[in-house]
């Protein structure tokens, strides 16, 4: 199978799978234990933290600095910040293009009475700061939380989440940052964006699923959701997962380390893939193209076609693709980020979402691009002889 559902999940990186091996083959790991093999433990996770703290630019071993919290993934990361992040009273302002773990929790939070607002997007998939600068001037007299998404996961455009967390500053508000997409993939660094949170998960470069994390800024306090024993200071309690934090470490380690290559590697594939798609599929639309984007990422829309008759096809020529958010897939509803940028239903029609990774070869894509225009073109012969009453 040629694999182009990265934005997903990605393989997992063989080093990293074997680190993980190792810590388990260890022994019995639980860093709250205050005998030898705790205390081994400990270790390890304490330096699994510092170490990705250091590649995200926040000193989490600071005193009174950034804190990280260990979490199961990026969705519970998100769940966590918008639970348990300042006033749970005050305005709520989110990007219409969020992921579903942000979307969802907004969503119900205002059924329940909590203020909110939304911050719409460009037609290439920009959320508006103006709207932002606008909403929060209406939100004066409380301490709103934002929601900005550094990088779609449907289109890979990439957002303006430095301005917005200056913006967000002069005003007083949160800023919460979702960089699921983007850690591992561009440079991240903390403390020099000003967010108040940001969240991430390890399966997004080369990790491990089961993994992620929720950073804090200097001074942010996280009202815990659960309760349980002191783990993570009791914000998150629970026994962490010590193999496979270990594990996330050594992922981020290695997609910092070669991060350049690998969004040059990406971007150079990834624009391969859709120039011999345009030679080929006649109004062949790419959705965010004239804005920047994640390196790997391409959103198309396939004129005339079906998106899950489409994957049913891809999916049987051995081709993995989406038809948008893997959260969100499942369902055959239209995708609710281009219905946010105003993309023609047509288009969103026959879109899907194509993502590839540093595994990707020059070899694989293309194949899959000439799989994908058979596909297509054969899609689009079997519509045409229906439509014609044969």
């Amino acid at each position: 199978m040629i694999y182009l559902d990265n934005n997903a999940t990605t393989q997992l990186d063989p080093e990293v799978a074997e680190v993980i091996r190792q810590v388990w083959a260890s022994g019995p790991l639980n860093a709250s234990s205050q005998h030898a093999s705790g205390r081994a433990a400990r270790a390890r996770l304490d330096r699994a933290a510092a170490e990705m703290g250091r590649l995200l630019g926040a000193d989490v071993q600071q005193p009174g600095g950034p804190q990280l919290i260990f979490t199961s993934g990026g969705t519970e990361a998100n769940n966590l910040a918008l639970h348990g992040v300042g006033d749970p009273a005050a305005p709520l302002i989110v990007s219409e293009i969020e992921h579903p773990s942000v979307l969802e929790v907004a969503r119900r939070q205002g059924q329940q009475g909590r203020p909110l607002h939304w911050i719409p997007v460009s037609s290439q998939g920009v959320a508006d700061l103006a709207a932002l600068e606008d909403l929060l001037a209406q939100c004066r007299d409380a301490a709103p939380l934002v929601c900005l998404m550094s990088a779609n996961n449907e289109t890979g455009v990439l957002q303006p989440v430095a301005e917005a967390a200056s913006i967000c500053r002069r005003f007083g508000a949160h800023l919460h940052v979702d960089a699921t997409q983007s850690v591992g993939r561009l440079p991240v660094d903390f403390t020099a964006l000003g967010a108040g949170s940001l969240t991430f998960a390890a399966h997004k470069f080369h990790g491990p699923v089961g993994v992620g994390g929720l950073l804090l800024a200097p001074g942010v306090n996280l009202t815990a959701q659960w309760q349980g024993g002191a783990q993570q200071l009791g914000m998150r309690p629970g026994t962490e997962a010590v193999a496979l934090i270990v594990g996330a470490a050594a992922a981020l380690s290695r997609a910092c380390q070669d991060q350049q290559a690998n969004a040059d590697h990406c971007r150079r594939l990834r624009d391969r893939l859709e120039a011999r798609l345009a030679q080929t599929v006649e109004g062949l639309v790419i959705h965010g193209r004239q804005v920047p984007r994640l390196p790997g990422t391409t959103c198309a829309a396939f004129p005339h076609v079906d998106r899950q008759s489409m994957l049913m096809r891809l999916d049987m020529a051995s081709i993995a693709c989406s038809s948008g958010s893997a959260c969100a897939s499942g369902s055959s509803e239209p995708s609710y980020v281009l219905e946010a940028m105003g993309v023609p239903e047509t288009q969103i029609d026959g879109s899907l979402r194509m993502g590839v990774s540093k595994f990707s070869t020059e070899t694989e894509i293309d194949r899959a691009s000439e799989l994908i225009s058979l596909c297509y073109q054969r899609l689009r012969e079997s519509e045409d002889v229906e439509n014609q009453g044969f």
